[in-house]
């Protein structure tokens, strides 16, 4: 017996994995331009010597990377519990 999520039965399926797809894509953009800015930000004040703004740009650096590893992950987990989900 094959279970399936039956993503046709429900109304504007198509729209919703659109709209999830967009933000999705809005999410990886929005934390490469992170990446970018405070990588640059992090080379100049520690260039000049201001601790505290490099402290901070590093700190936005990594949450760059935590946001981008966790929209990405957060794929692979829904695609692994769908996967189980047939095996069950």
């Amino acid at each position: 017996m094959d279970v399936f999520p039956d993503f046709g039965g429900v109304g504007g399926a198509a729209d919703l994995r659109s709209i999830v797809g967009a933000l999705l894509m809005f999410v990886l953009v929005t934390a490469v331009l992170m990446l970018i800015v405070c990588a640059i930000i992090w080379a100049i004040s520690g260039a000049s010597g201001n601790y505290q703004a490099a402290t901070k740009a590093r700190t936005g650096l990594l949450v760059a990377v935590g946001a981008a590893a966790l929209s990405g992950a957060g794929v692979a987990w829904l695609n692994f519990l769908l996967d189980v989900g047939t095996r069950l």
